[in-house]
């Protein structure tokens, strides 16, 4: 009878010290009425901050799908375009400094916001950085309007 309830209590030690730290979610909307097939130009609103390079990644993804992507540090790109793309980058400290939480914001002209897409990876189930921007440009541009 001792070693079954040293045997769960074993499990059930090993459960409360596992459980929790393997988060991942991934999520994207699109706006009701917008259509980002009629986009074809972007402009990525770089991070002042933005020491690691994540809106590079951004443009580099966007390019490799076909769209047409600048990039700057105004609000405002100084050409006309379809779309400016905003982002907010969360890093994590967990042995090494890892991209815990992504946010990627698709907006009109006037900075209405046509799409919205987010991915979250907790230190278990942690993705790369580029491996993040795919994750939710991928989950952008599938995303249906509601």
């Amino acid at each position: 009878m001792t070693k079954r309830l040293l045997s769960l209590l074993f499990v059930l030690a090993v459960m409360a010290f596992t459980s929790g730290c393997a988060t991942n979610r991934a999520t994207a909307s699109l706006m009701p009425g917008a259509d980002l097939s009629k986009v074809k130009t972007m402009y990525v609103v770089k991070l002042p901050n933005d020491d690691r390079g994540v809106g590079e990644l951004i443009q580099t993804n966007l390019s490799k799908r076909g769209y047409q992507v600048g990039i700057g540090t105004e609000k405002k790109p100084a050409q006309s375009t379809d779309a400016i793309v905003t982002y907010v980058d969360k890093w994590m400290w967990d042995i090494t400094m890892y991209l815990l939480e992504l946010t990627i914001t698709v907006n009109d002209k006037t900075d209405f916001p046509l799409a919205t897409g987010n991915s979250f990876h907790t230190s278990l189930t942690r993705l790369s950085p580029p491996e993040m921007v795919d994750e939710v440009v991928t989950n952008i541009i599938k995303a249906k309007s509601k």
